[in-house]
């Protein structure tokens, strides 16, 4: 059975490792139209920060242990069209000629592409060596070069989401000086506005300057780079240059081929899929950052993660090779960003996420200790817990804390209990590990789910009187 997979990020290798695991008999070949098979994305920050001083190191697995799955990988090959009555996917080779491969059965694994925003002048600007988006390992690698021949003292950065904050603590390693811009009220969109102010404090703390609500309308790269900012109706506009500046404004799905093919789009325009990565075309299955994503709490969503491509890649695999019994079983949107010396991470919905889907939630915010007070080093973690308040069931969970604080596997435990539909009584039950210098006998959790139901008696009455006649 011949296999050929498009994409070879995560959802790509993902998908071509679990076929060969299952079916040792299957041919599986991966076309990616770079020379960056299975690289970490994720990763970019850190060799731009000088962390990671060799970005090859930034691949989840080299081309040979690739070839030892006996997975044959067509680097620098661009998928051009799905022929899907022929079973043909046409291709353009590394020298210009164009190919035709035959399969049997097809992962679309495309992944996603930077949104360029409606900024005048940014397409002139990215031919230039001062503007760049930062999605791939070229790209990194492109940015990397730069800011050394430029001698970079200066970076604008245009937006304020998880990969724009790694990469305004990045720059700042680096010694450069970084404003960021952000058309948004606040940074992180997913992120409560209480937590996500006291993140702000900390980017300030560190020398980044941060400004919100603010849209960036003109774009001119010379010797340096010039915005033009409004932050207002009226017309009024300021000004602020930079050696280089670096856009990070969102991505949304590839999926020209998959349209192409006759794939129906879901939500988000990303391709439509079954928890067993089928697109509905016979014999053409799809994963990874150009799908849609089945959430536990909202059913259809959009939500591109390294994590959730891995996930779908492997189902997609096994669905390509007749593994019937094997599902997507959804996620409940579990992030986590390291910037400086804070951690940020929320699982689940906002509490306005959760009243848009029909829920009826009572959040709370409250300031636990990571740590008995009494043993040296104890932090501060602010958590926003948010429940159900007719049924009581967990719906999400926002939590920041310094990076000694474990915030990211404290948002573990929840997200356990989120995809289990726990009630927030519930997280009272658990029984979590303590000692005195790594926790509390109640854990953090527990603490804030002790204290919403302390406080839901006052919430029901008030939505008691919000529904009754007169």
């Amino acid at each position: 059975m011949r296999l050929v997979i498009i994409g070879g990020s995560d959802a790509g290798i993902a998908g071509a490792l679990r076929a060969r695991e299952l079916d040792p008999s299957c041919e599986v070949t991966v076309v990616l139209d770079d020379a960056y098979p299975n690289f970490s994305i994720c990763g970019i920050p850190y060799y731009l920060s000088g962390e990671v001083a060799d970005w090859s190191k930034l691949a989840h697995r080299t081309l040979e242990e690739l070839s030892s799955h006996a997975i044959t990988v067509r680097m620098n090959t661009r998928a051009l069209a799905i022929d899907r009555s022929r079973h043909q996917l046409r291709c353009r080779t590394p020298d210009g000629d164009s190919q035709e491969l035959p399969w049997d059965r097809l992962i679309i694994a495309t992944g996603a592409t930077p949104v360029i925003p409606a900024v005048e002048g940014l397409r002139d600007g990215l031919q230039t060596d001062r503007v760049f988006l930062v999605h791939t390992i070229a790209d990194a690698r492109a940015l990397m070069s730069a800011l050394d021949i430029v001698g970079a003292a200066r970076a604008l950065v245009i937006g304020a989401g998880y990969i724009g904050l790694e990469l305004a603590e990045a720059l700042t390693t680096r010694g450069v000086n970084v404003t960021q811009f952000e058309a948004r009220e606040h940074l992180l969109a997913t992120i409560d506005p209480t937590l996500a102010a006291q993140l702000e404090a900390e980017l300030a703390a560190k020398g980044v300057e941060l400004v919100t609500g603010t849209r960036v309308s003109s774009l001119v790269a010379n010797d340096d780079v010039t915005l033009t900012l409004s932050r207002d109706q009226s017309g009024n506009t300021t000004t602020a240059t930079g050696d280089v500046a670096i856009v990070v404004a969102g991505v949304r799905p590839e999926t020209d081929l998959a349209v192409a093919a006759g794939a129906k789009l879901g939500h988000g325009g990303a391709i439509w899929v079954n928890r067993r990565m089928e697109t509905g075309i016979p014999g053409i299955f799809a994963a990874g950052d150009c799908v849609i994503t089945h959430h536990k709490l909202l059913g259809e969503s959009y939500l591109p993660l390294g994590t959730t491509a891995h996930k779908q890649g492997r189902i997609a695999g096994a669905a390509a090779v007749g593994k019937a019994d094997e599902e997507f079983r959804g996620v409940v949107g579990t992030q986590v960003v390291k910037v400086f010396d804070q951690v940020i991470a929320r699982t689940g919905l906002t509490e306005l996420e959760a009243s848009t889907a029909g829920f009826k939630p009572f959040t709370i915010t409250t300031n636990v200790d990571d740590h008995k007070r009494y043993y040296p080093g104890a932090r501060t973690i602010s958590i926003r817990l948010t429940g159900d308040v007719l049924t009581h069931r967990l719906l999400g969970i926002d939590m920041l804390g310094p990076t000694s604080s474990a915030v990211h596997k404290r948002i573990d435990v929840a997200a356990v209990a989120l995809q289990g539909g726990t009630s927030v009584g519930e997280l009272i039950d658990l029984d979590l590990a303590y000692t005195p210098p790594l926790g509390t006998p109640w854990d953090a959790l527990q603490i804030a789910a002790m204290e919403w139901l302390q406080r839901i008696p006052q919430r029901q009455e008030s939505l008691s009187r919000e529904v009754s006649p007169g």
